[in-house]
């Protein structure tokens, strides 16, 4: 049977933090269903809450929504019965992401595209140490914070089967993303990599003194007409996420500067992992107090989102749900949503 053909409809997701979340309400808006997979019970209760937001806000709503469905680790094989294609969201942990990968190869039938959304590993970054049963089938589908931002990344390998990608950006235009074809290999696909080389220069600016976060992201905002600047986005990424993903490629091309890593490590050090507001430019009053990036790893695969990130989610659900004025309310809860920082935000 080719790949992604035959009877299997459904899209298994492995991770129900934010992005898991978003990513179930796209792949079930034509009818067809998802299966969740989360290691954390209050995460698969809480996502029903917030794809149900999700669809009352839809200004377009289909015949019928497909079903989300709910599975811990250890009912994968029930979750991967009827999938054509299944997308990691786990956190951005190289080893991690290679244990999820050789568990679903081993677990998928044949025919099943494996697919990671990491922000910055490539595919053959993750592939590099791993054997598996068929490596042809596996691809980068890397999304933002759809439905407001539709855009997804598909990016293979040296061996990927061009059928796969040609499918996977038939099928994902139809469920209502912009899907690019990342043609060749690129660590950031294509936005995140020159995003990495604003956001880096934006802090080397910082660590020369330069000018302040604040007129930074002044002047930033204000001749390219954006709502956040570069250290306001950092900052709902989190401080942590960021040092991570910047030692990543440092660690990758080797001539990257080691200014814009000190800074941040120096920020780290003062307690400021960032916060919904402008933490580095100390505007806020609510710091962040999530644990780093690289401590989230536990419960077999470390799907783990934390309790505040899942009350906002809710929050920012709640304001669709409840409010007559929804073109106001989805305003709002878009911007609530925008600024939740997790395990599978990308702006980092």
């Amino acid at each position: 049977m080719a790949l992604g053909t035959g009877s299997r409809t459904s899209v298994a997701i492995i991770g129900a933090g934010t992005q898991g979340c978003r990513l179930a309400y796209m792949w079930s808006s034509t009818g067809y269903d998802v299966h969740l997979v989360d290691a954390q019970a209050s995460q698969l209760e809480g996502s029903h809450k917030v794809i149900e937001g999700f669809r009352s806000a839809a200004s377009r709503k289909p015949r019928r929504w497909g079903e989300v469905i709910t599975h811990f680790p250890k009912d994968l094989s029930a979750a991967l019965q009827t999938a054509w294609l299944v997308v990691e969201c786990v956190p951005e942990q190289l080893q991690l992401k290679r244990k999820v990968i050789t568990e679903l190869d081993s677990l998928a039938a044949d025919e099943v595209i494996i697919a990671s959304n990491s922000s910055s590993y490539t595919c053959s970054e993750i592939l590099e140490t791993l054997t598996l049963k068929n490596e042809r089938r596996f691809l980068s589908a890397h999304s933002y914070w759809p439905p407001e931002t539709p855009e997804l990344e598909v990016m293979g390998h040296e061996t990927t089967d061009p059928s796969c990608i040609t499918l996977v950006l038939d099928r994902s235009k139809a469920h209502g993303f912009l899907p690019f074809h990342v043609k060749t290999p690129s660590m950031g696909y294509l936005y995140n990599r020159i995003w990495a080389a604003i956001k880096r220069e934006a802090l080397l600016a910082a660590s020369e003194g330069v000018a302040t976060p604040e007129e930074i992201d002044a002047i930033f905002k204000g001749v390219l007409k954006t709502p956040k600047g570069p250290f306001e986005l950092m900052d709902v990424v989190g401080l942590d996420v960021v040092l991570d993903i910047e030692q990543h490629y440092a660690d990758a091309r080797g001539n990257i500067p080691s200014e814009p890593r000190e800074y941040l490590q120096s920020l780290l050090r003062s307690g400021r992992l960032g916060v919904k507001k402008c933490q580095i430019a100390g505007t806020s009053s609510e710091p962040r107090t999530t644990r780093s990036h690289s401590g989230r790893a536990a419960q077999r695969w470390g799907l783990v989102t934390t309790r505040s990130t899942t009350l906002r989610m809710r929050d920012a659900v709640d304001r669709i749900c409840s409010s007559r004025a929804l073109d106001s309310s989805r305003k709002m809860a878009t911007d609530d949503m925008t600024e939740l920082a997790d395990e599978t935000t990308d702006a980092g």
